[in-house]
């Protein structure tokens, strides 16, 4: 731990050298205090972007008094609006090597132990799921002297835990780690990007008033004045008016306008198309959710793609949907771009923007030529479909049911296309948040 003197802090310059703009990122150092020996030591700060993650700040500290050092991160952005669980099946040590981002914010949990770390009891880290195991021995074995003084049961038991999380290391059998971080800024690398890793579980979900709470979002008093009114039924007026209404830049945080309308799509439903514009940084992005409630049934459809002509349909993507082609082997988990409504050649232009264009794998000092040949390739594939040259599958599988692809031949049957109802499993309730859902009788006191 240190502190930085408010002098280098003054004017913010400890983050002038950090601009994400920079090309070459150089590591700021500063004066600050050490907390072991109070005198003063360095702290390094360097702004470093994690591929298919964001970025984030990599502090280091270091006294050349006492040789007392610690690391520590924290993310360079704001708060997501969802949080994200990371669910890993570590079957070999090479899952031990994957990296990890881990925020202060984030609970660490190894269900076959009944382990947890709870959230803001550890600084962020930048390590391996190897990093972590031995982070948790070493808190562990910290205080582990003053037990046996204390009380020597209880450092026993403590002695054989802490065999049993070193012996994980091994991976003589399967374990899982369970990374859920209420702000969104944690992070589990995925080795086989951007082709779907069939070990890990990625999920996002809607805060708890008291994650927000926890997290500074919402004041205590938000407990008890969380309740919303009843809204009037006043659709017939939003549907003939665009509504705005104030909000901040995804991008640079400054003040911008979210417009929004309900729109009607034939032979479906009604969604809710918002769009933001920023004056500050020319950011623009727009999103797309479906107006109705989640449907009994999930959706599942499949369109064969035979001539370039198909790129002109209608897609309605919610952000539960997922996107699949099984002749390139790959499959885009949900909310991976967003809730969209576009076409089916903008919905490809899209994956291509997110695999390749803006992939930090293709830049920066750490590329390597067969990881950009083998996204490039990729690329060269996303083309070729949509100049109609490679016959392909794209499914759309949406549990809510809320994801719609255009049908050319409607009212008739597309004989391209097939369209599936499925009951959705316990797994895909549970995304949902339909699982723990009472809707009826929940004014009544159990």
């Amino acid at each position: 731990m240190s502190v930085i003197s408010e002098q280098s802090v003054r004017g913010g310059s400890v983050f002038k050298d950090l601009s994400v703009e920079d090309e070459d990122w150089e590591p700021t150092e500063i004066e600050s205090l050490c907390m072991n020996c109070y005198q003063n030591g360095t702290t390094r700060l360097l702004l470093t972007k994690i591929p298919f993650f964001k970025e984030i700040i990599v502090s280091s500290f270091s006294c050349a008094h006492c040789s007392w050092s610690n690391t520590e991160i924290q993310s360079a952005g704001r708060i997501q609006d969802q949080g994200i669980s990371y669910t890993l099946k570590v079957k070999s040590k090479q899952d031990l090597n994957r990296e990890v981002v881990k925020a202060d914010s984030a609970t660490t949990r190894i269900p076959e132990l009944d382990f947890e770390i709870p959230a803001f009891t550890q600084k962020g880290a930048l390590s391996t799921i190897e990093g972590l195991l031995d982070r948790a021995v070493a808190g562990l074995e910290q205080d582990q002297p003053v037990r046996r003084a204390a009380d020597p049961g209880v450092a026993d038991k403590i002695d054989e835990f802490i065999e049993k999380l070193k012996k994980l290391k091994e991976v003589q059998d399967e374990f899982t780690v369970v990374i859920e971080d209420p702000s969104g800024n944690s992070f589990v690398e995925n080795p086989v990007a951007p082709q779907r890793d069939e070990a890990l579980i990625v999920t996002r979900f809607k805060r708890t008033v008291q994650q927000d709470i926890q997290l500074g979002l919402k004041a205590e008093d938000d407990l008890d004045e969380d309740k919303e009114e009843p809204a009037e039924n006043n659709l017939d007026a939003m549907r003939n008016e665009v509504l705005v209404f104030n909000t901040n830049c995804p991008e640079c945080n400054a003040p911008a306008s979210t417009n929004m309308k309900l729109v009607q799509i034939p032979h479906f439903k009604e969604v809710i198309i918002m769009a933001t514009n920023c004056d500050s940084c020319g950011h623009r992005t727009n999103e797309v959710k479906s107006g109705g409630a989640t449907e009994d049934l999930g959706t599942k459809i499949t369109l064969h793609v035979t001539d370039s002509s198909d790129m002109t349909r209608d897609v309605l993507k919610s952000e539960t949907c997922s996107v699949a082609i099984p002749e390139l082997e790959f499959e885009l988990g949900m909310a991976a771009v967003g809730g969209k409504f576009t076409t089916l050649e903008g919905l490809l232009k899209d994956i291509k923007d997110l695999i390749v264009s803006k992939n930090p794998f293709i830049c920066g000092d750490s590329v390597t030529t067969e990881r950009v040949e083998k996204l490039n390739a990729f690329g060269d594939k996303i083309e070729k479909i949509m100049a109609g040259e490679m016959n392909v599958h794209v499914i759309l599988d949406d549990p809510a049911g809320n994801s719609y692809l255009q049908n050319v031949y409607a009212p008739e049957s597309d004989p391209e296309m097939t369209t599936e109802k499925y009951t959705r499993s316990f797994e895909q309730n549970e995304d949902l948040g339909l699982n723990d859902m009472k809707t009826e009788g929940y004014h009544e006191e159990k």
